[in-house]
């Protein structure tokens, strides 16, 4: 099974890596290696609405998002980790969904059919406050990622309240449900 972790936060080792992490432990405590990728340590812009990928569905722009498309056509199952930010995503992760402009434009306009399997898609946000709208507003940016990728959203949450850098280790349950979140990923496959 090919697992893809994508840790979204511009900080390493903070609340967000920490949680994917611990979800990636649940994964590897079943005798699975999964994959992360962290988006701030690749070269990519946003959608430059050029154009390019109008006719074939396919991005022209020629970044690390070539091996982003690759590696999220190949996994099964896609975690996302990332932090709230004015509530929303932060930038890396809002550039990298918006290069899936080529991707809609495939599926939506062109009506391509893709050859991918069906994915699993699961969600972890942290947030420094504690508003409900934040968390919805991200998640549905998400859902409509996933969507377009081909992945249901199967499981999400977020972890509230953490303000400094990995102040998550005093939120053992933040920890736990993570953990327990990687545990499950294998089971919504048959």
């Amino acid at each position: 099974m090919k697992i893809l972790a994508i840790l979204g936060s511009p900080r390493r080792g903070g609340n967000s890596e920490i949680l994917l992490d611990k979800a990636l432990e649940g994964v590897k405590s079943l005798g699975l290696e999964p994959e992360k990728i962290v988006l701030n340590e690749l070269k990519f812009a946003g959608c430059q609405e050029c154009g390019g990928c109008d006719k074939t569905g396919r991005c022209i722009v020629n970044d690390d998002m070539q091996m982003i498309y690759k590696k999220l056509d190949e996994a099964e199952a896609v975690v996302l980790a990332s932090p709230i930010f004015f509530g929303s995503l932060p930038a890396q992760v809002k550039a990298m969904i918006d290069r899936y402009q080529c991707i809609w434009v495939a599926k939506y306009v062109l009506e391509k059919k893709n050859p991918a399997p069906l994915k699993k898609g699961f969600l972890i946000l942290v947030s420094a406050g504690s508003r409900g709208s934040f968390f919805k507003n991200a998640e549905s940016i998400v859902r409509n990622f996933f969507a377009v990728l081909g992945a249901e959203l199967k499981e999400s949450f977020c972890c509230p309240n953490v303000d400094k850098k990995a102040r998550v280790l005093e939120h053992p349950n933040c920890l736990e449900k993570a953990f327990e979140l990687g545990k499950k990923i294998p089971r919504y496959f048959p």
